[in-house]
């Protein structure tokens, strides 16, 4: 499992967060973009107390050109190429569109172009409602936690739980959680299997709570701009966190831990039969790895010396520790997830590769 970083670090950098963020609910035609010749771009808010000019992150481009029609690719080149006609696309198609958007914006930017439907539940509050129980857990420790710009995760392994899948070969229960402020996914709580041998972790995939972040219209006084405090947000999110709580025990439970530890061991009998190059390739093809990606699973594979769906799982998560984007590195630790919760038929074109 990839590391992050510390604890106390995460809990320092999400109270910093809480002096510098601010949402917006806005209607369109109250904002204005503007593009300098280095490319660098800019919202302006008419806000009450007069215009407010944020900055832009490239996810928040990316959400602009989606909630206006404006294929992604040919916005970066009207930015790199042609500025003045990119804010005359994006300024015209704001203008003369009656939506609302909610601006989420840290650090003086925007970070994310959002509905107004968005239901805000923030890393803060999560924190704050999660981690107490947590260390209330018995020998719970936290193997991993990261604050990227997409999501906060915070993974934990209890020796309590363990369950031996071969001779000195033991897994040990976990949970992982995450989130997004910025529309990059759900909140989820999913149990989490920790193997010792090589200290990987796979992410069940279990729906126990995905809660996505949609929710009634934001409400907005006239035709001005509304700017949501953090004691609002965490009126309207107070009785949701509370269900949280029960749900992350139950992501630690024995039943819950030794169902996922079965599927697990059950791959232990389906056998490569086929090339393991191939079976790496329809791996690749099947859930979309890159060539680099593709290379450093089979290399573990072949390393490890376990020719069979087991092997394969295994490989797969090991290769996430390589990965130094967090966000991707966690996606290897769900893909081992899904590949134990294959049917013998979907395992099939994996294991007969030639």
């Amino acid at each position: 499992m990839r590391s992050g970083r510390t604890l106390l670090n995460l809990a320092q950098e999400l109270e910093r967060q809480l002096d510098t963020k601010k949402d917006l609910v806005v209607s369109s035609p109250l904002v204005r973009h503007s593009t300098s010749e280095g490319g660098g771009t800019t919202l302006v808010v008419e806000e009450a107390s007069g215009p407010a000019a944020y900055g832009v992150t490239p996810l928040a481009r990316r959400q602009l050109a989606d909630k206006l029609n404006i294929p992604y690719a040919y916005f970066e080149r009207m930015r790199e190429n042609q500025p003045a006609l990119l804010d005359r696309n994006v300024n015209t198609w704001l203008q003369s569109e009656p939506d609302r958007r909610l601006l989420r914006t840290l650090d003086g930017q925007v970070r994310a172009v959002l509905s107004d439907r968005y239901r805000r539940l923030d890393n803060y509050d999560l924190a704050v409602h999660v981690l107490p129980i947590l260390k209330g857990l018995p020998e719970l420790r936290f193997e991993s936690v990261e604050l990227t710009e997409t999501r906060m995760y915070i993974k934990c392994v209890t020796p309590q739980l363990k369950f031996e899948m071969a001779p000195g070969d033991i897994v040990q229960a976990g949970i992982a959680i995450s989130n997004s402020e910025v529309g990059q996914g759900t909140l989820s709580v999913q149990p989490l299997l920790y193997r010792l041998v090589c200290r990987n972790g796979l992410i069940v995939a279990d729906r126990a709570l995905r809660k996505t972040h949609v929710g009634r219209s934001l409400a907005q006084d006239e035709e001005g701009v509304t700017v949501y405090q953090d004691d609002t947000l965490q009126a309207d999110d107070k009785a949701f966190f509370l269900k949280v709580r029960d749900v992350v025990q139950a992501a630690v439970s024995e039943v819950t831990f030794r169902q996922a530890a079965a599927k697990m061991q059950r791959t232990m009998g389906i056998k490569l039969v086929g090339d393991p190059v191939h079976s790496v390739e329809v791996l690749a093809q099947r859930y979309t790895l890159n060539e680099a990606e593709r290379s450093g699973v089979l290399r573990h594979l072949v390393a490890g010396g376990d020719l069979s769906g087991y092997g394969l799982v295994n490989a797969v998560t090991h290769f996430s520790q390589e990965v130094e984007d967090y966000d991707r590195a966690t996606e290897f630790e769900v893909l081992g997830g899904k590949l134990i919760e294959l049917s013998a038929s979907e395992w099939k074109p994996l294991a007969e590769a030639a």
